[in-house]
């Protein structure tokens, strides 16, 4: 079920709603190219890249200092998505990861505090995907919704359900 409300809270799809309603056979005009920008509600800015590197990097609880979120897009829900981030692992099976946040920049969530919930995906798999550890670069593609939800470092906006998880590659 997708609904059409701009509201934080948003349309909350469940993980298992979001792997029921994945697509196979999916061809390339099927498949929504995403940046963090587009995850920003109209007329929202999110930390600039130059900025990133500057927030203070310290031992305190990130999850406290999160940034408030502005709201988050429904444009994307029920549609196959491809996007670019970091790996924040949360749990796995053997040593591939199944569930982990995917954050824009390098550092969110551990060492700087995170950015808005409307700049955080939690993603799930049934493959494992065998990461190289902490902030591994990817490129994720599957069925996309708005969510949320709480997690121990931060709350999160929006929910990914991997098709297929790769190695970034600029």
């Amino acid at each position: 079920m997708v609904g059409t409300g701009r509201t934080r809270r948003g349309v909350c799809l469940g993980l298992a709603g979001l792997a029921g309603l994945a697509a196979s056979g999916l061809r390339a005009e099927d498949i929504v190219d995403l940046e963090w920008r587009d995850l920003l509600p109209e007329g929202q800015s999110s930390l600039p890249p130059q900025l990133q590197g500057l927030v203070p990097h310290d031992e305190t609880d990130m999850a406290s200092s999160q940034a408030v979120s502005t709201g988050v897009r429904t444009d994307w829900n029920g549609r196959t998505v491809r996007l670019s981030g970091f790996i924040i692992p949360l749990d796995q099976k053997g040593t591939g990861v199944t569930a982990f946040m995917l954050v824009p920049y390098v550092g969110a969530c551990i060492h700087v505090p995170p950015p808005p919930a409307n700049q955080l995906i939690l993603v799930t798999t049934e493959d494992p995907y065998e990461s190289g550890g902490l902030f591994d670069p990817v490129t994720v593609t599957g069925m996309f919704g708005t969510a949320s939800m709480s997690t121990q470092l931060a709350e999160v906006g929006y929910a990914l359900s991997a098709d297929r998880i790769v190695a970034y590659r600029g």
